[in-house]
C-alpha cells in the first residue's frame, strides 16, 4: 500500500540514476512530478526533498533547509551521545529541537559585526536540547558546552566554500 502511494511521488529508477554510479557522494534529481520535487539518493538511502504548498511544491517531503536543521539536530544530539558514551555518563533519551528562520542583520543583537554587515537577511537556527531524567545542572551546562562542538554546528557557523562545475 505504501509503495502504491510512494509511487505517484518517486520514480521507479530511483537510484539507478547514472550519475549515482559515478559519484558515492549524495546525488540529487528531479522526479518532474511537481515543480520542485527531487529525490535524493545518499548511499543505500532514498529521500525525498520539496517545498511548501504555499510556494508551489507538492508538501511531499521536507524543504532543504528542513534537511540543514535535520542535519544540526543529529549532529547535535549524536555528539551530546558520544560525549556521554566515552564519559560514561548515565544520561537518557537525547532530543534536540531545531528552528529556521531568516532576521535582518540589523535585527541581531548577538551577531558579530563581521556577520551583519552588508544588511540583508541572515539565516538562524535555534536548539532546543533535552535529556529525560537529568537533574544536575553541571552536567546540563557540560552537555550544552558539547552541543556547540558538533561538527555540523561548527560548519554553519564558520561558513562553507562550495565549489560548482558541470561535468
Amino acid at each position: 500500500m505504501i509503495s502504491a502511494w510512494a509511487s505517484k511521488y518517486v520514480s521507479q529508477d530511483v537510484g539507478r540514476n547514472e550519475s549515482a554510479e559515478e559519484y558515492s557522494d549524495i546525488i540529487v534529481s528531479e522526479t518532474e512530478l511537481g515543480k520542485f520535487q527531487n529525490t535524493i539518493v545518499a548511499g543505500n538511502h532514498r529521500l525525498i526533498g520539496d517545498e511548501p504548498k504555499s510556494v508551489g511544491g507538492l508538501d511531499s517531503g521536507p524543504s532543504p533547509y528542513d534537511y540543514l536543521a535535520t542535519a544540526l539536530g543529529t549532529c547535535t544530539s549524536m555528539t551530546m551521545r558520544m560525549y556521554a558514551s566515552f564519559k560514561k555518563l548515565d544520561v537518557g533519551k537525547i532530543s534536540v529541537a531545531v528552528s529556521h528562520k531568516k532576521i535582518h542583520a540589523q535585527d541581531c543583537m548577538e551577531c558579530t559585526e563581521h556577520e551583519s554587515e552588508g544588511g540583508g537577511k541572515i539565516d538562524i537556527f535555534e536548539r532546543k536540547i533535552s535529556v529525560e531524567g537529568l537533574n544536575d545542572e553541571v552536567l546540563s551546562a557540560k552537555l550544552l558546552e558539547i552541543a556547540d562542538k558538533c561538527p555540523v554546528h561548527k560548519t554553519l557557523e564558520k561558513g562553507a566554500k562550495v565549489k560548482t562545475s558541470y561535468k
